[in-house]
């Protein structure tokens, strides 16, 4: 209730008064009336109560009197300080050289000093605390002492100046007029406000640019120095076509008056003068110079692009270079170099060219002729080779036909060495015609898919013989693989290679396998013999070249591994050697490799199964026009038990045949009978007559014609001299029966 009598919001004092001047009112009336039921007693009592509570609340009236009289003290001092804290800041503001800002967290301008936009008086005396900055920038932009880039309007400033605002930190500077200019220092303060200092650099920016010109006269002086030095005339035009330098040379080569080179000179009219004593040596050079003159004959603003171009003085004797570029400001450089010792010098270069030209054309004719005479000549001995060798082996295959009749039991010591002796004669003529045919281009390769171990198999019999007479270990590992070749080649190399390595090893053994890498497959021949050293490898494969040994006619004249690295070239085949010096060494061929298969042929029998031929009652017709070797081959096909009609050729066996009337169990027929039928048409003639028959042809022809005509008759050529043993193989696996 009291609480309602005073008002709070009034000061103490008068709040005390009113209490107590209530309280005396109060008093009197408690005093003056009476009451009759005892109520004067009950206001006396309220009105010591109401006395109380206005004591307490005059209490704590005055406790807050004094703590508001404490806080307005120390409210007032701290007025003074931040008076006196804006005073120093007002006055370090002002005592800072460079013009100072602060703008708000609301871009509103809070403060600026005295030097603040000091040089553009407008824009100061509209300077006020609550500026915005937009407003700030725009007046500034307007700004009569601001000097604008050329094309840029004060929008377009003002706009840029906003962009930057955006930023952080930003330092640019402020081209004034009078050439003044302002560093603009801006960034943003901890509370997001902008703190914008501004510097006048005029000084600096003037000194750097008596520095910078100080540089360029410097620069100037340097590249006039260097244009006289140059040994090219050289001359600068800018970019409106004006002559703004040159060089003495330039002045000496083009013998130009002395009123030409004055700075302002136009381009056409240095070149028009130029024109007069020089002339395009180039065709359409003159044209090509006219549309460049005119800016129409290249690339660039103006179309004019490099020009490369040469002039001839009127009168023959000096001849110029001349070369012209486009410079970076759209100006452009000429210049032009003496370069008549050089012309001088091409066409003295140009005649001789033409003398050597002719000399060589002479020359090269005469070795044209000469190339052909030796391939000629290269030709002719070919086919001699190979006529002599077939004439060769034609009487040695005879020879050894007899020697096998006359010693059917091979007991005869002599007989055996003759054989080997003209065995020895055969490996070297067979050797020779190798050589001649692998010079030969014209000799064609007849690859195909080879069973590998029709070779191996073949080869392991023919050399065991040899490696037990020198004690050696021989071993073939046999193998499945089907390989991509020529036959009659690839068994000439690892037959020349086992060949090799047993004439060179004296112990140990020699070991030949072959190995499947990827797509091909590496034949192997190892040997434990001396080995051959790196400066030798080259040697091994040269024509009658051997180391270790004497070269003799008994142990071959040195072809094997010529022969090998010639026909591995001609079938596109890897040779590697790796050897150690009395370790051994081991040969690799390396072949492609073809899908698995047998190779099956009804003419082919397995060697282990050869059944003696006595009393199997075999009937044989032998052609062959050669009488010595056609006995040799009756006595020895007899001694073996086997009845033998033989005919000279194509008419004497028809005629023996229908004269006898007989039907043979097997034919064997040389290929070279006469110029109107070989060999192979009688084998047709008689197949249509009696039909299918064993048949082999006889020749020491090896081409790979005669290997792809047999192969289409099925039929396999067995080479001169003959091989008794294969010959065996082949009769004792007719079967009479047949007939």
């Amino acid at each position: 209730m009291m609480d309602n009598l005073v008002d709070p919001a009034e000061p103490p004092d008068i709040q005390i008064a009113r209490l107590k001047k209530i309280s005396a009112v109060l008093m009197r009336r408690v005093e003056t009336q009476t009451d009759r039921d005892g109520a004067a007693y009950s206001q006396f009592e309220r009105a010591v109560v109401l006395e109380d509570q206005v004591r307490r609340r005059t209490e704590e009236l005055e406790r807050a009197l004094r703590l508001l009289n404490e806080s307005n003290a120390k409210l007032s001092a701290a007025n003074s300080q931040i008076e006196g804290a804006r005073r120093d800041l007002a006055s370090a503001i002002e005592a800072v050289q460079e013009g100072f800002a602060l703008f708000g967290a609301d871009d509103l301008l809070l403060l600026f000093n005295g030097r603040f936009c000091w040089q553009m008086p407008e824009v100061r005396a509209q300077l006020r605390p609550g500026m915005r900055f937009a407003d700030y920038v725009r007046i500034v932009s307007r700004s009569a002492k601001l000097h604008l880039p050329a094309g840029q309007t004060p929008d377009d400033w003002a706009a840029t100046r906003m962009q930057r605002h955006r930023r952080d930190h930003v330092i640019f500077n402020l081209a004034l007029i009078d050439d003044r200019w302002l560093q603009i220092s801006e960034h943003r303060t901890a509370n997001s406000g902008t703190a914008i200092v501004q510097t006048d650099v005029t000084e600096l920016m003037r000194a750097e640019r008596e520095q910078r010109e100080r540089l360029l006269d410097n620069q100037g002086r340097i590249i006039r120095a260097t244009l006289d030095h140059l040994a090219q005339g050289v001359a600068i035009f800018d970019a409106q076509g004006l002559l703004a330098g040159w060089n003495r040379r330039f002045r000496v080569l083009t013998g130009l008056p002395p009123q030409t080179f004055t700075l302002g000179t136009r381009f056409q009219r240095v070149t028009e003068q130029m024109l007069q004593l020089f002339r395009p040596a180039g065709p359409g050079d003159a044209a090509r110079i006219a549309d460049w003159m005119q800016g129409q004959g290249g690339q660039g603003q103006d179309g004019r692009g490099a020009l490369s171009f040469e002039l001839v003085q009127q009168g023959g004797g000096l001849t110029l270079d001349g070369f012209a570029q486009r410079l970076p400001d759209d100006g452009f450089v000429l210049s032009l170099t003496d370069v008549t010792a050089e012309r001088d010098a091409l066409r003295r270069l140009a005649r001789a060219n033409e003398e050597l030209e002719a000399r060589v054309a002479a020359r090269t004719d005469e070795l044209r002729d000469a190339l052909a005479q030796a391939e000629r000549s290269n030709a002719s001995k070919s086919r001699f080779v190979a006529a002599a060798s077939h004439d060769l082996l034609q009487p040695l295959s005879a020879a050894k036909l007899y020697l096998s009749a006359a010693d059917t039991a091979g007991t005869n010591s002599n007989v055996q060495k003759a054989g080997e002796a003209l065995t020895n004669v055969e490996r070297i003529i067979e050797a020779l015609l190798d050589i001649s045919r692998l010079e030969t281009e014209e000799e064609q390769l007849a690859q195909g898919d080879l069973a590998l171990n029709d070779i191996l198999s073949s080869l392991s019999s023919s050399f065991a013989p040899a490696a037990a007479a020198k004690g050696l270990r021989f071993r073939v590992r046999p193998s499945e693989a089907h390989v991509i070749s020529d036959g009659l080649y690839l068994q000439r190399i690892v037959q020349n290679l086992i060949s090799n390595a047993i004439r060179y090893t004296d112990r140990g053994g020699v070991f030949v396998g072959a190995r499947r890498r990827g797509d091909k497959v590496q034949i192997e021949v190892w040997d434990s013999g001396p080995g051959i050293r790196d400066e030798d490898r080259a040697v091994i494969f040269q024509e009658f070249r051997r180391l270790h040994r004497r070269a003799s006619a008994s142990e071959g004249m040195g072809l094997g591994l010529a022969i090998v690295e010639r026909a591995c070239a001609r079938l596109g085949l890897g040779l590697d050697l790796l050897s150690r010096p009395g370790r051994g060494s081991v040969f690799r061929v390396t072949v492609p490799l073809a899908a698995a298969g047998a190779r099956n042929s009804r003419d082919n029998g397995d060697p282990r199964h050869l059944s003696s031929l006595a009393g199997a009652g075999l009937l044989v017709l032998l052609v062959d026009n050669d009488h010595e070797l056609r006995r040799a081959m009756v006595a020895l096909l007899e001694g073996w038990g086997i009845t033998v009609l033989d005919a000279e050729g194509p008419e004497d066996a028809i005629a023996l045949i229908d004269e006898m009337d007989f039907v043979p169990d097997a034919m064997l027929i040389d290929y070279q009978l006469n110029d109107a039928v070989d060999g192979l048409d009688l084998v047709a003639m008689l197949r249509r007559r009696f039909g299918w028959r064993p048949a082999r042809i006889i020749s020491a022809d090896r081409s790979p014609v005669l290997r792809e005509r047999c192969a289409r008759m099925g039929l396999f050529p067995m080479p001169k001299p003959l091989d008794t043993e294969a010959l065996y193989h082949f009769l004792s696996n007719v079967n009479p029966a047949i007939a």
